[in-house]
């Protein structure tokens, strides 16, 4: 299950197979969904994620 992330009054969200984070929830479902089936990442869908600092 996708996990939100909230970050200086932002949403994010982050696959929880990989740890990739999004600024979208679709992109991260998407992203969890493939790296459950696939036990691997998709160069596609993680170009779409972002770096948020801590």
């Amino acid at each position: 299950m996708v996990k939100e992330v909230k970050k200086e009054n932002m949403n994010f969200y982050n696959c929880e197979v990989c740890g990739f984070t999004y600024k979208d929830r679709s992109w991260a479902e998407k992203c969890e969904q493939y790296c459950t089936e696939h036990h691997a990442c998709s160069s596609e869908i993680t170009s779409h994620a972002i770096e948020i600092q801590n």
